[in-house]
């Protein structure tokens, strides 16, 4: 069974309480139970992760270089700031999907840049959770 890192970055802990009109309603635990469910289906399991700090988020992509068969990202507001982020990503050689739960092209300009985008296998945003399954059906593919 193949293992694949699910990391959440800054902010996702608030799930279902911030601004729900464009995250949702669901919680950072709901995502993770869809994320075990699907899995499951798929025959892979999952390493299900959050922190607000970059460091930290870091340091897990680099232990996915080891332990792990592929790395889901959610990097929140550190997509569009993090060349450290990119650059671990770039670093591990795993298959990589950067995922989003709002559209961020049709948001705030600034959230139109991606620094991960270049450097991982693909893109899914806009979907809500459904955004996270949706990359573990591509993970599953990628893997393979």
């Amino acid at each position: 069974m193949s293992l694949v890192f699910v990391i959440n970055g800054p902010n996702l802990n608030l799930l279902g309480t911030r601004e729900p009109d464009v995250y949702g309603h669901e919680t950072l635990e709901d995502v993770e139970a869809l994320c075990r469910d699907r899995a499951r289906d798929l025959d892979l399991e999952v390493d299900f992760r959050q922190s607000n700090h970059e460091g930290v988020l870091v340091d897990w992509i680099h232990e996915a270089r080891t332990l792990a068969d592929g790395i889901i990202i959610n990097a929140g507001a550190y997509t569009h700031t993090s060349i450290a982020l990119r650059d671990a990503l770039k670093g591990v050689g795993l298959p990589a999907i950067e995922i989003h739960l709002s559209n961020t092209h049709a948001r705030e300009p600034f959230r139109h840049r991606s620094y991960l985008a270049p450097v991982v296998n693909g893109v899914i945003a806009g979907f809500g959770i459904n955004s996270y399954a949706l990359a573990l059906i591509a993970m599953s593919e990628l893997i393979d």
